[in-house]
C-alpha cells in the first residue's frame, strides 16, 4: 500500500487535498492503494469505536441478557445510531483537513457534536417510536462518546508523527522576527523542526520544495497580497500548511480562530473559506428546502410563466451564461423581462429604472419573481438558494482585475438571493457587494441562510408595495 503524503493524486478534485492526515481531515487523508483513491481510516476507527461503546454500555448495564427486545433489535439500533453520529461528526467538521501545527482542542467540538447526535437519536425515537438503545444509555454515550472520539484524534496525530516524522517549518519574515521565533519554537515545539528561514516571501515556493517543508510561518505581518492568491494556492497543492502570525493591529479585526504555535498566536491561511463537508451539508439543506417549497413554488412559477407569455410574448425563459462555484460557467435561467434587443451592443450591467425592461415587467424584477426558474438551477446543483449572485464571465474577468479577492466569492455556489441582495440593490457598487458576499462566505451557517431568506421575503414585499 502506497501513501500519498505530499502530492495530490492526478484525478483528485481541486478542492480536496490528499494528505495522509489521520489526525485531521479523514476525508482529505488517504492511504492510497493501487487503483483506488484511498481508505478513510479515521471514519472506520470512529464508527467501530461508537458501535463498540454502545454495545459495552449495554453489557455493563444488563449483562448478556438484554431486556425487552431481542439482541438483533438493539444491534440494528446501534447501527442506525452510529450512522447518525458519523453524519453529525462529518458535517460538523470533525473530518476537516487539519494542519499539523497548533491544532485546536478536540474535546469541546466533539462534546458539542456528540450531544447533538444524541439529540438526533432521541428525535428518531420520538418520530418512529423505535428505541435505538435503552434511554439511560444515551447519557453515558454523550459523555463517553465525546471522550473516545477526541482520544482517537490524539492517537491519530501520534501515529502520523511516527509515520511521517516531525513537521518541517520554513520561517519567513524579518531577521529579528526569525531569530525570536526560532527561540520560541525551540522551547515550545518539540515535535517540529525549523528547516530553514527566508526574508523574501516571493521565494517561498522554491525554498519550500528544496527543504521539503510541511509548514510555512509568516512572522512579520506581511500583507495578504504577498501570499494570496499565489503562492498560497500553489502551497496548498503541495499540502504545505501556511500560518500568519497575528500582530497587535490584527486583533482589531476580531479574529476568533487563532492557534498557538511555539507560544505565538497564528491564524491559518487557506484559499477556500468552506471545507467540502460544509459545502455538501449546504447542498443537502438546499434539496430539503426545495422539497418543502415545491407545493408553493411550482404553481407560483407556472402563474408567472403564463403572465410573462401574455405580456412579453414568446420566449418566456431567458438563458444566460454566468460564473459559478470555482469559476466554472453555467447557464442561468430567468423569466424574460427585458426587450429582445437589450444587448445588441454587448453586455451591460443592470441599472435602476433600466429602460430596457418591458412595460409591465418592472414589478417582477423588483420582487425578484423573475428569478423563479433558477429553482431548477438549484435542483441541478449549479446554484444554491442563498449565496453570492452569479455574474457574467465578461464582468467577472474585469472585476477580478479591479478588485482584489473578488474570486473568493466563488468558493460557494452562487445563490438566488444573498446577503448583498438583502442589503443593496441592482445598482449597488460591485466592491460593496463583494464585502457582503465575502462576509457570507466566511460566516456561512444554516442560521445565516434562514436569516437571509427571511429578509429576502421582506425585501420582495416592500418592493412590490412601491
Amino acid at each position: 500500500m502506497v501513501v500519498q503524503e505530499r502530492h495530490r493524486l492526478p484525478d483528485a478534485t481541486p478542492d480536496i487535498a490528499l494528505e495522509a492526515d489521520p489526525a485531521g481531515e479523514a476525508g482529505n487523508s488517504s492511504a492510497v492503494p493501487s487503483g483506488g483513491r484511498g481508505f478513510r481510516f479515521l471514519y472506520v476507527v470512529d464508527a467501530v469505536t461508537l458501535f463498540a461503546l454502545m454495545v459495552a454500555i449495554t453489557v455493563v448495564r444488563f449483562g448478556l441478557d438484554w431486556p425487552t427486545y431481542p439482541r438483533t433489535h438493539y444491534l440494528i439500533g446501534f447501527g442506525v445510531a452510529t450512522f447518525l453520529h458519523m453524519a453529525v461528526y462529518y458535517f460538523g467538521g470533525l473530518y476537516e483537513f487539519e494542519q499539523r501545527l497548533g491544532h485546536r482542542p478536540w474535546l469541546p467540538r466533539a462534546m458539542l457534536l456528540t450531544f447533538m447526535a444524541v439529540g438526533g437519536d432521541a428525535t428518531v425515537t420520538l418520530l418512529t417510536g423505535r428505541y435505538l438503545m435503552p434511554r439511560g444509555n444515551l447519557v453515558v454515550l454523550a459523555v463517553a462518546g465525546a471522550v473516545l472520539i477526541s482520544f482517537n484524534r490524539w492517537g491519530a496525530r501520534r501515529v502520523r508523527l511516527l509515520r511521517f516524522g516531525k513537521p518541517r517549518m520554513l520561517l519567513v519574515g524579518a531577521a529579528a522576527d526569525i531569530e525570536s521565533a526560532t527561540e520560541h519554537l525551540a522551547d515550545a515545539e518539540a515535535d517540529a523542526v525549523v528547516a530553514g528561514s527566508l526574508t523574501d516571501p516571493a521565494l517561498v515556493i522554491g525554498e519550500a520544495d528544496r527543504l521539503d517543508v510541511t509548514e510555512l510561518l509568516l512572522l512579520s505581518g506581511q500583507p495578504l497580497e504577498a501570499i494570496y492568491p499565489e503562492p498560497l494556492g500553489e502551497l496548498e497543492l503541495r499540502n504545505v500548511g501556511v500560518f500568519r502570525r497575528i500582530t497587535p493591529a490584527d486583533t482589531l479585526l476580531g479574529l476568533q480562530r487563532s492557534r498557538q504555535i511555539g507560544g505565538m498566536p497564528f491564524v491559518a491561511l487557506r484559499t477556500h473559506a468552506l471545507p467540502v463537508c460544509r459545502l455538501r451539508f449546504k447542498r443537502l439543506l438546499d434539496l430539503a428546502y426545495l422539497a418543502l417549497l415545491a407545493p408553493l413554488a411550482l404553481p407560483l412559477t407556472a402563474a408567472v410563466a403564463i403572465y410573462v407569455r401574455i405580456v412579453g410574448g414568446r420566449g418566456v425563459l431567458y438563458r444566460q451564461e454566468r460564473v459559478g462555484r470555482g469559476g466554472a460557467p453555467f447557464v442561468l435561467l430567468k423569466f424574460r423581462t427585458m426587450k429582445r434587443d437589450a444587448e445588441t451592443n454587448g453586455p451591460v450591467l443592470a441599472a435602476s429604472n433600466d429602460p430596457r425592461v418591458m412595460s409591465g415587467m418592472g414589478w417582477l424584477r423588483r420582487t425578484r419573481l423573475d428569478e423563479l426558474p433558477q429553482l431548477w438551477n438549484v435542483l441541478s446543483g449549479t446554484m444554491s438558494l442563498v449565496g453570492p449572485r452569479p455574474e457574467r464571465p465578461q464582468f467577472v474577468a474585469r472585476l477580478e482585475r479591479e478588485i482584489a479577492g473578488y474570486g473568493r466569492r466563488h468558493d460557494v455556489p452562487p445563490g438566488i438571493t444573498g446577503l448583498a441582495q438583502t442589503q443593496g440593490h441592482y445598482q449597488t457598487d460591485p466592491g460593496y457587494k463583494l464585502g457582503h458576499d465575502l462576509q457570507y462566505v466566511v460566516n456561512w451557517s444554516p442560521v445565516l441562510d434562514w436569516e437571509i431568506m427571511a429578509k429576502s421575503l421582506v425585501v420582495m414585499a416592500r418592493r412590490n408595495a412601491r
